[in-house]
């Protein structure tokens, strides 16, 4: 079993009550990280549980950005390091998302998670149909002030990086 630190876990009920707050004011909850002076911002509803002291087996004849697998009570997590899928160079540790989108989940190693916020969905503004960057789906200017916000696309994340 690994060692795991778990900071963060979404329970159930929350997760409703944080889709009917939705509902009413027009805004979804986004947990922010970032990889060096990046903002990406991840929809609350797909965060599973935020892990610290992770254990990652390596498997051979991955992508390098895969940094391997771990077992999360059971479950085979595969575990991908950001920095590296955006053409960072790696860091040495960091804090492990686990996210869940259409029952596949996926552990994504980031620097740093800032914090929790509610964004507009008007706020929101897609990213050009030409842009080559797949991975983003939108951005918007935080409204505290401290930046720009890069939307992750976990559909594109998840479908483009293990076959989803």
């Amino acid at each position: 079993m690994s060692n795991e630190n778990v900071l963060f876990q979404v329970e159930d009920d929350e997760l409703t009550g944080a889709v009917q707050e939705d509902e009413v004011a027009d805004s979804r909850k986004y947990l922010i990280f970032a990889v060096d002076d990046l903002k990406i911002g991840i929809d609350a509803e797909q965060v599973v549980e935020l892990l610290n002291g992770y254990t990652a087996t390596y498997l051979p004849m991955m992508p390098d950005y895969i940094l391997g697998i771990f077992n999360m009570r059971g479950q085979i997590i595969p575990i991908m390091d950001i920095r590296l899928r955006l053409g960072k160079p790696p860091a040495e540790e960091g804090i492990l998302i686990v996210i869940d989108y259409n029952n596949n989940q996926l552990g994504i190693q980031v620097d740093s998670v800032d914090l929790m916020l509610d964004i507009p969905n008007s706020s929101i503004v897609p990213i050009p149909s030409q842009s080559a960057q797949k991975l983003v789906s939108g951005m918007c200017t935080l409204p505290d002030g401290s930046g720009t916000m890069l939307v992750l696309d976990c559909e594109q994340l998840i479908s483009h990086d293990y076959g989803a």
